[in-house]
């Protein structure tokens, strides 16, 4: 189910059921669960783009706080015993002290942020008084493509590698790195990425464990180490083999200086493998969707 805001319809495989529509539609929800017979839900519907929220903030809280409000209704009111929630690592904010692990305090600094956390303490408030059991997948950087093709990144380019592949095809003229006098080796962010094909494969492992009983959780889903800003710049032009024009802009509203997960977590909780803990490979993926 998606509202095609900015998905794309020829990218649903062939043979799957798909309905248009918004998941905060309590009623339309309600009756797909009840005609499909869904017991098990991942929710990706959402905002995700931090210095957006600053801007519209009011937007985000309505995509990701009050929808989700609704759908968490609507899967415990058609008896949904399991619950798969895309989450953020914008919910930790400005951390306290690297790797950041699951019991670190959750102190957002965006509005993006704040609606997921709201959204993590309305799943954990509703599932105390249901069946329900879930996963919060705190989500780093997602990167990289279908490694077959099938997938990658549409829309408006809003993270620093699809902007950068972009920039490296021609697409446009130049790009921005926006600060280069954080407390980092070279001044610039460092950032957890993980390659997306690895992170579906955690969805599907978290919500297998919550089917074999498995209690409600949080999890990192991350390698746990980060590259910076200028690392990735890097290597992109290194896998597209060209120079990259740039420019320093002023830091933005919401940015820290490094994100890195503890990702001990996931690894001893789920049967999980990261098979592409590779940035030339998440890149090179990356590169080739962006070219078909």
């Amino acid at each position: 189910m998606d509202i095609l805001s900015t998905g794309k319809r020829s990218l649903v495989p062939d043979g799957v059921a798909f309905i248009e529509g918004d998941v905060g539609d309590t009623v339309l929800v309600r009756e797909i669960l009840r005609d499909h017979g869904c017991r098990s839900v991942m929710h990706f519907a959402g905002s995700i783009v931090n210095p957006e929220s600053f801007e519209i903030p009011l937007a985000y809280y309505a995509n990701n706080t009050s929808a989700s409000r609704n759908l968490i209704e609507a899967c415990i009111g058609e008896g949904v015993r399991h619950f798969v929630f895309s989450s953020s690592a914008s919910v930790y904010g400005d951390p306290d002290a690297l790797p950041i692990s699951e019991t670190a305090p959750t102190r957002p600094l965006s509005p993006d942020g704040r609606s997921k956390l709201m959204t993590e303490w309305m799943l954990t408030d509703a599932a105390a008084v249901s069946p329900m059991t879930f996963a919060m997948l705190r989500y780093f950087n997602v990167a990289g493509a279908d490694p077959e093709g099938r997938s990658g990144q549409v829309g408006p380019p809003t993270h620093l590698i699809k902007i950068a592949i972009e920039t490296a095809l021609g697409h446009r003229d130049g790009m921005l790195i926006f600060g280069d006098d954080y407390d980092t080796a070279d001044g610039t962010c460092i950032r957890d990425y993980i390659h997306v094909s690895d992170l579906a494969d955690a969805h599907v492992l978290a919500l297998g464990h919550l089917m074999n009983g498995a209690e409600s959780l949080s999890l990192n889903c991350s390698y746990g180490h980060g590259y910076s800003v200028r690392q990735v710049i890097a290597v992109v032009e290194r896998v597209a083999e060209v120079s990259l024009n740039t420019a320093i802009a002023p830091r933005r509203q919401g940015d820290v200086a490094a994100l890195v997960a503890d990702n001990a977590n996931i690894l001893s909780t789920l049967p999980w493998t990261p098979n592409h803990d590779d940035l030339e490979f998440m890149i090179q993926t990356a590169l080739d969707w962006e070219r078909r």
